[in-house]
């Protein structure tokens, strides 16, 4: 593969590891992230460089790659007075793989249109882990032909890379992820609950029937750390209720129920309220009572 230039913006949980399997990979990689010792980390560990601003990081680059917090994070780096669009060559291309509204993502590909740049809605499933093995679930909207120059790299973090369809697709099929994952978890944890209070070793419970039909990546990689109350494994309470509003919204425009995710969302407001921001999405089982 051709190596190239290529920025990265924003170095959380996700996007630090993402950004080091590019540069793994043999590109020339500069990241920019607002806490500059984070970037400085990130430089010593894995070479290339760090930028003050996101223009800067973008200057010269063939791709820009950010995975930040939300819409006005994302503004904030693409058409800020700081932003990428205003350095980025013609032709390069801006990947996007915050999870953010498709309103957004239509607003920012329309610019980039005009400014002759590609850009890509690329939404990531798969969490903390999945960024730091390289085994993450990417949903793509946009342009089928910056979605042909881009997937090489994305498959350097990526075991699924797939174009949904036009710009803001891949935003809404992030949003069904969500929903999924939701009653997905809801289900877990009241199924965690009743083992334990039903006098059932919980472990073995599930061992059993994660290999019938009852198996999910959830129950997989969850019902353990659940059973063993341990919460630090994965996407934050305070994130996923960001995404819950994300979905709600999106449904409120296109005539969708969501009963079920708005229950649970109800349920992550009342972790919240007990201190469990930071807490995993596996949390929710807190709520539940389980005999000692």
């Amino acid at each position: 593969m051709r190596k190239y230039n290529i920025a990265f913006i924003g170095l959380g949980v996700m996007g630090y590891p993402m950004a080091g399997h590019l540069a793994v990979a043999g590109h020339r990689v500069c990241v920019y992230n607002r806490t500059t010792s984070k970037a400085e980390a990130w430089v010593e560990e894995h070479g290339g460089c760090h930028a003050n601003t996101p223009a800067e990081a973008a200057d010269g680059a063939d791709f820009v790659f950010a995975c930040v917090g939300n819409d006005d994070d994302l503004r904030s780096v693409t058409v800020g007075e700081a932003g990428a669009f205003n350095t980025m060559p013609t032709g390069a291309i801006f990947i996007d793989h915050t999870t953010a509204s498709a309103e957004v993502a239509r607003e920012l590909a329309a610019k980039a249109q005009e400014l002759g740049l590609g850009f890509l809605d690329a939404p990531v499933s798969g969490g903390q882990a999945g960024a730091e093995n390289g085994v993450l679930t990417v949903m793509c909207g946009g342009a089928q032909a910056s979605y042909d120059q881009a997937q090489p790299l994305i498959d350097c973090f990526a075991q699924s890379v797939q174009r949904m369809g036009e710009s803001g697709a891949g935003q809404l099929t992030k949003m069904v992820n969500q929903i999924c994952i939701a009653g997905l978890v809801q289900s877990l944890s009241e199924g965690v609950a009743f083992a334990q209070n039903a006098g059932l070793d919980a472990k073995q419970v599930f061992e059993v029937i994660g290999k019938g039909a009852a198996q999910s990546w959830q129950m997989d990689n969850r019902h353990e750390t659940m059973i063993d109350g341990k919460f630090d494994y994965g996407f934050a309470v305070d994130w996923m209720r960001k995404d819950l509003g994300l979905c709600f919204a999106e449904a409120n425009n296109n005539g969708s129920e969501l009963p079920v995710a708005m229950l649970v969302d109800r349920f992550y407001e009342e972790v919240q309220s007990n201190g469990g921001n930071r807490f995993d999405t596996s949390s929710l089982v807190t709520r539940l009572p389980r005999k000692k």
